[in-house]
């Protein structure tokens, strides 16, 4: 529930922009200067040492998944107000490797005894599956790496992470050093992993470097830095190095971080001896867009984590990234079949909510409230059973084309029944389609105009949302149940001439009296209506409508009806156990509307 202070209580900071508007503003646009300090924050453009005129990223795309790195258990966790215990961090580490992912950071177990005692744990109860690389990450501090070489004993891969920031801002504020003295920092603590590393027996080793900050560090100098330690590790394509570019905080757009990218993929040392990486944040919100870019400026690799947790904004999400692929037919390499398993996993293990909205995951982003979402979506699911049934095949063996739905609900394991929802926005499409979702009326396109102005009066009434129960019983109230109904069928009998009918039915007319009425005519509903016209009813049909109805009560028939009587046209419906009684059933209805 959303808390708003009263009026005559709010206090606020803003005011209406009114500076001086740009030169270059046409007169339709009206906005004006505002009094945010703007001033105070430097636009750099690229921060390469000329200008990429020649980058091939914007020609690419995107055709199979990187390498995907979840560090979930460790930036994820570093990030939370209440990091993970030992039930949180197994559950989120069990949910990982049933997904498919094979390279997953497991903690920081040289600054958390709790790390520490989790790895301990996944090494020692063999937990880790033989294809799964545990990473663990570590500063470059001598002492540090020890420790962290102390929490991988026993392990059969693993890769140590080795991390430091580059940047000139954080050289001169955080460390207080010169370039050289970070570049023999790093190198000096690489050396030192590739000793432990050599002293270590029955693990499969591999190394990875993060020049943290690596994003607004000069380019020239992290080049260097990371030749420097691909060198030292002696990377070959056999054993390649994973050299991870973060955007610790994300300063650019996208197509600045894609251009630094593809000139480090240019111009790296041993390029073929390197599994390049990026490691996106999310500070700007364009942490998905940045990684895209970068796989097509060359990256090999993305670390993040499922639904974007991290420090500040957060780390980039890959379960967008991934289902961002699988939404343009390409393979995504992990598993999403369960999209509310994984929501739920992920939700007890950092203890924070996904929002409703976020993308593939969010309770609201397969639901559609306008009235002509719903329509679209309605008429667009009904073309891929209209397809599946022509070339007689399911519906998820045809290719998928429903607008406003970028992906079929079903593969991610949700239902329809929530695609389309109703309240005071909604047209006579989503009402319709929630009923035959629901319950499996197909209502003709009148009644549907019909009952749809009786649900907006009532969600507008109300100002809720309406629930499929609540839409029923509309439908119901209108066409089923009457409390003063002026015609009752009580009963009848049907003769078939062959080509022709005769109807005999008994009748309650609204005093209760009852009547016997016969008529003839070329099918059912016309005797009836005939056998209707002998007692003073001149009803004429004009439409019905109706098909198999199979619920919790069995196999039954629905039927529609649409009539004119006295010049007033009605609808109405019927369900019955059998096609018959359910078509007279739904002119009796549409009478009884009509005279209403």
């Amino acid at each position: 529930m959303i808390e708003v202070a009263p009026e005559s209580l709010a206090v606020s900071r803003l005011r209406t922009p009114v500076g001086p508007r740009r030169d270059d503003q046409q007169w339709w646009n009206a906005q004006r200067g505002s009094a945010m300090p703007f001033q105070r924050y430097e636009r750099l453009g690229s921060r390469l040492p000329y200008d990429l005129a020649d980058r091939t990223w914007p020609a690419k795309s995107l055709v199979k998944a990187p390498l995907w790195a979840s560090v979930d258990l460790r930036d994820g966790n570093q990030s939370l107000s209440s990091p993970m215990d030992t039930e949180r961090k197994s559950r989120m580490f069990d949910l990982l490797v049933r997904m498919g992912f094979k390279d997953i950071e497991v903690g920081y177990p040289s600054a958390s005894d709790a790390d520490f005692l989790f790895l301990r744990t996944l090494i020692e109860q063999d937990r880790i599956p033989d294809d799964v690389t545990i990473s663990v990450f570590t500063p470059a501090r001598t002492e540090l790496i020890d420790r962290t070489f102390e929490a991988i004993e026993g392990a059969d891969r693993a890769m140590v992470h080795l991390c430091n920031a580059t940047a000139c801002l954080w050289r001169e504020v955080v460390f207080s050093m010169s370039a050289d003295e970070v570049q023999q920092m790093a190198l000096r603590s690489a050396e030192h992993i590739a000793r432990r590393a050599d002293a270590t027996k029955g693990t499969q080793l591999r190394f990875e470097y993060s020049p943290e900050t690596f994003n607004v560090t000069e380019p020239e100098y992290v080049l260097q830095v990371s030749n420097a330690i691909t060198s030292l590790w002696d990377a070959s394509p056999d054993r390649p190095v994973t050299l991870n570019l973060p955007t610790t905080v994300e300063t650019d757009s996208p197509n600045v971080f894609a251009d630094q990218v593809e000139w480090m993929h240019r111009n790296l040392d041993r390029r073929d001896a390197v599994i390049l990486s990026v490691h996106p944040h999310n500070d700007r919100g364009t942490a998905v867009a940045s990684a895209e870019l970068a796989v097509m400026a060359g990256a090999d690799r993305i670390e993040g984590t499922l639904f974007g947790n991290g420090e500040r904004t957060g780390n980039v999400c890959l379960a967008t990234l991934a289902l961002n692929l699988f939404s343009q037919g390409v393979d995504p390499q992990l598993d999403f079949s369960d999209i509310d398993e994984i929501r739920s996993t992920v939700e007890f293990a950092n203890q924070l909510q996904v929002p409703p909205r976020y993308p593939y995951g969010g309770d609201l982003v397969y639901t559609a409230f306008s009235g002509t979402h719903q329509d679209a979506i309605a008429k667009g699911l009904a073309a891929i059973e209209r397809k599946a049934a022509e070339a007689g095949t399911s519906t998820t063996e045809v290719p998928w084309d429903v607008p406003y739905l970028p992906i079929d609900p079903k593969d991610v394991g949700r239902t329809y029944e929530s695609v389309v929802r109703v309240n005071s926005q909604s047209g006579k499409g989503g009402v319709a389609h929630v009923l035959k979702s629901a319950y499996g009326l197909d209502l003709p396109r009148g009644m549907r105009v019909e009952l749809a102005r009786e649900v907006q009066q009532v969600a507008d009434g109300d100002g809720i949302e309406l629930t499929s129960r609540e839409l029923r019983a509309i439908f119901a109230g209108m066409y089923l149940e009457f409390d003063h109904p002026s015609l009752l069928l009580k009963e009848f009998q049907l003769t078939d001439h062959g080509g022709a009918a005769t109807v005999d039915a008994l009748v309650v007319d609204a005093d209760g009296r009852e009547r016997r009425l016969t008529g003839s005519g070329e099918d059912t509903a016309n005797a009836y209506a005939a056998a209707l016209a002998g007692g003073g009813l001149a009803v004429e049909i004009a439409e019905t409508t109706g098909h198999a109805l199979t619920d919790s009560l069995g196999t039954r028939y629905a039927a529609y009806a649409q009539i004119s009587l006295d010049g007033t046209t009605g609808y109405g419906a019927a369900i019955s156990g059998d096609e018959e009684s359910a078509r007279l059933g739904a002119i009796t209805s549409a009478v009884n509307r009509a005279r209403a």
